[in-house]
């Protein structure tokens, strides 16, 4: 099947919200895991993994994630590097890349997945969503960095060590036209949501 399957990093406990998990956060009416989820899927990601950590069955409970590989990552409290190392040890065997995002930057959606999926062309890939020249979100990783992802993702720092050691083989697509880069991580930023 191979392809490029979406990977949403949807764990976080949302510290500086006063501890409520970002993925449960309604947008739309529906979850952010869930607005996170669909906007893969229109992007071109036929399958979806989605790491879930601080309140997990409160999540589940109210999302649906039909059709999604989810993980549930004990880990998460030791920040977004764990969610990471969960999310691609359960990417499928003939997975070809994938292409991360995460679910606090409602901003960024199908059309800039869509843009990256279609920059991809090989296995040694590694490309990121630009801004005016910043790396941004989401990135697309080609299966010959998992391994050396794997060993680098703790922390909060999820792939930028890569990202950083190997700017030089990154591309960045730039998005800044299709996509909003912001962050869900106050109580001021709770506006940015759409009922």
């Amino acid at each position: 099947m191979g392809g490029v399957v979406g990977l949403l990093l949807a764990a976080g406990g949302g510290r500086r919200l006063g501890g409520r998990a970002k993925a449960g956060l309604i947008h739309r009416g529906r979850p952010l895991v869930e607005h996170g989820v669909a906007e893969l899927r229109a992007g071109g990601c036929d399958r979806v993994v989605v790491v879930l950590g601080a309140e997990a069955e409160a999540v589940l409970a109210v999302a649906r994630l039909d059709g999604c590989v989810v993980v549930r990552n004990a880990d998460w409290d030791a920040g977004m590097g764990s969610s990471l190392a969960a999310g691609v040890a359960a990417l499928p065997a003939d997975a070809d890349a994938f292409l991360v995002t995460l679910v606090d930057m409602p901003g960024v959606g199908a059309a800039a997945v869509r843009r990256l999926i279609a920059a991809y062309t090989a296995h040694d890939d590694l490309i990121a969503a630009g801004y005016t020249g910043t790396r941004g979100h989401p990135v697309l990783i080609g299966r010959a960095w998992w391994p050396e992802l794997a060993a680098k993702a703790e922390g909060d720092a999820g792939a930028r060590a890569l990202l950083t050691e190997q700017r030089a083989r990154l591309r960045l697509i730039e998005c800044g036209d299709i996509a909003d880069p912001y962050d869900i991580d106050t109580p001021e930023d709770l506006g940015r949501l759409e009922p």
